[in-house]
C-alpha cells in the first residue's frame, strides 16, 4: 500500500475493513469523529493534571498521529495521545500543586525530549535485533507492578490537592459514582466514553448544587464565552534541567511495554503480523513524543481506548486515524475549546483523576493475570512486592542534588531486582 491511499470497500453487517482499505470517505469521517471522541477524555485529562496547556495536548496528538502513521508506512492503525505515564514524574520534577498552568512547564519538556530520545533510541535497537531482550528484562511481573505503581504512586494528588473543603470531596465522590454509573449501566458507545459521560454529568450535578443552591464555587463559563472560535495556541519551549531529564527519561520503559501490548493486539484483531514494524512503531512514538515535549505537549503513546474501538467494529481502515489527526489539529487552534475544558471544576476532575488513577494501577494487575504471573514463585513475589511499596510509599533516593522519587526508584528497583534475584536464583540451580 502507498501512504494515503486505500482501497475503498462498502459497508455490510459482517464487513472487516483491513488496515489498507476505507469505507467510503463519509463513513470514514464519521469513525474518525468516534476515534477522536474515544481519545478525547484522556488525551484532555493528562496535560490538565500535570498543568500543560490541552489545546497543545490535542494539537500534539493529531501532529503525532500523523507522525507515526508516516514512520510506520502506514499500515499500523493507532492513534497518539496524551500518555499518563509522564504524570508523576512531571509533577515530582516541577513541583506542580494540580491547579492552574504549571510554572515549570519548561523543565518537564525537557525530560519529555530527552524521554521520546531513549524510546527512539529502543526502536532503532529492536528493528536491528527484535524484541526478545525487552521480554526477557521486562517480564510481565515487572511491567505490572511497574504500571500499578504509576496509578498508586498519584493516589494523593486528587484527594490532598484537588478539594479545598468537605464541598468538594463530596462532589469528588459524586463523580466517581456518575462514572461507576455510566461504566456499569450504559451500553454502546456511551459505555466506551464512560469519562467523558460521566464528568459531563458531574459538571450539570455541580452546577446544580454550586451556582443553583450556593453550596460551592459557582461554574464559570465566562471564559468560554469570550473565547475566539479560532488562534493559536500558546506554545512553551523546553528547559534542559539534568534532574527532571533523569527522572522523566526512564518513562521510555513504561511507553515500551505499553505499545507492545497494544501491538501484539492489533495484530491479533488484524489476523496481520504486526512484529516487522514493532521498531519502527517505537521510533515513531519516540519521534511524536520528542516533537510533542519541543512545542510545549505531553509525552504521547498508542491509546487503548482506540483499539477497543476498532475491536468493537472491526473497522482498521488506518484512514480512519488520519482523519482523526485532522481533526485533533484543528481542535487544538480553537481557544474555545480550550477554553471550555479549564472551565471544569476542579474536585470534579478530582473524582475523575481518583477513577483513572485507579484503572492505572488494576491495568498492571490485569497484565500480571493475563500473564498468569505466578505469586508462588518467591521471585516473582519479592520483585512485584517491593516494587509497588517503593511506588507507593513514594520511596526516594537522593544523589547529590538530584533525587529519584517513587515511580523512578520503583521502575529502576524493578529491573534490578528481577536482573540479580534471577541470577540468585540461576547459581542455585547448578
Amino acid at each position: 500500500m502507498s501512504l494515503f491511499q486505500w482501497r475503498e470497500v462498502a459497508m455490510t453487517g459482517n464487513t472487516v475493513v483491513a488496515p489498507d482499505e476505507r469505507l467510503s470517505w463519509p463513513q470514514t469521517g464519521a469513525m474518525g469523529v468516534q476515534h477522536v471522541i474515544a481519545m478525547f477524555g484522556a488525551t484532555v485529562l493528562a496535560p490538565i493534571l500535570m498543568g500543560f496547556n490541552p489545546n497543545v495536548a490535542i494539537l500534539m496528538s493529531g501532529l503525532g498521529t500523523l507522525l507515526f502513521y508516516l514512520l510506520t508506512g502506514g499500515r499500523v492503525p493507532s492513534y497518539l495521545g496524551s500518555s499518563f505515564a509522564f504524570i508523576g514524574v512531571v509533577i515530582a520534577a516541577t513541583g506542580y500543586g494540580g491547579q492552574g498552568p504549571n510554572a515549570n512547564l519548561p523543565v518537564a519538556l525537557g525530560g519529555i525530549i530527552v524521554c521520546g530520545l531513549v524510546y527512539f533510541g529502543i526502536g532503532l535497537l529492536v528493528q536491528a535485533i527484535g524484541t526478545g531482550w525487552i521480554e526477557r528484562f521486562m517480564p510481565p511481573v515487572v511491567t505490572g507492578a511497574v504500571v500499578a505503581v504509576i496509578g498508586l504512586n498519584l493516589a494523593s494528588v486528587p484527594i490532598k490537592n484537588m478539594a479545598a473543603g468537605n464541598f468538594d470531596s463530596w462532589m469528588q465522590a459524586m463523580t466517581f459514582l456518575c462514572v461507576g454509573l455510566v461504566a456499569v449501566f450504559a451500553r454502546g458507545m456511551l459505555q466506551r466514553l464512560l469519562i467523558l459521560a460521566g464528568l459531563l454529568l458531574a459538571s450539570v450535578v455541580y452546577a446544580v448544587l454550586a451556582n443553583g443552591l450556593g453550596m460551592g464555587k459557582p461554574l464559570d463559563l465566562s471564559g468560554v464565552a469570550a473565547a475566539a472560535w479560532v488562534g493559536m495556541p500558546a506554545f512553551t519551549g523546553p528547559r534542559f534541567d539534568t534532574g527532571a531529564m533523569l527522572l522523566i527519561a526512564p518513562v521510555a520503559i513504561i511507553l515500551v511495554a505499553e505499545n507492545l501490548g497494544h501491538l501484539k493486539a492489533v495484530t491479533a484483531m488484524t489476523g496481520r503480523n504486526l512484529d516487522p514494524l514493532i521498531g519502527r512503531a517505537f521510533m515513531g512514538d519516540g519521534l511524536a513524543t520528542m516533537v510533542s515535549g519541543s512545542a510545549g505537549g505531553t509525552g504521547v503513546t498508542t491509546y487503548a481506548e482506540n483499539i477497543g474501538v476498532m475491536a468493537a467494529t472491526r473497522i482498521y481502515s488506518t484512514a480512519v486515524f488520519v482523519v482523526a489527526a485532522v481533526i485533533a489539529l484543528v481542535l487544538g487552534f480553537s481557544p474555545k475549546f480550550g477554553a471550555l475544558i479549564q472551565a471544569i471544576p476542579l474536585p470534579v476532575m478530582g473524582g475523575v483523576s481518583i477513577v483513572v488513577f485507579g484503572l492505572i494501577a488494576v491495568a498492571g494487575a490485569k497484565i500480571w493475570v493475563d500473564n498468569r504471573v505466578d505469586f508462588s514463585d518467591n521471585r516473582n513475589l519479592i520483585v512485584a512486592a517491593i516494587t509497588l511499596i517503593l511506588g507507593t510509599g513514594d520511596f526516594t533516593l537522593r544523589f547529590g542534588q538530584f533525587a529519584l522519587g517513587g515511580i523512578g526508584t520503583a521502575t529502576f528497583g524493578a529491573l534490578l531486582l528481577w536482573a540479580m534475584l534471577g541470577r540468585g536464583a540461576n547459581a542455585r540451580s547448578h
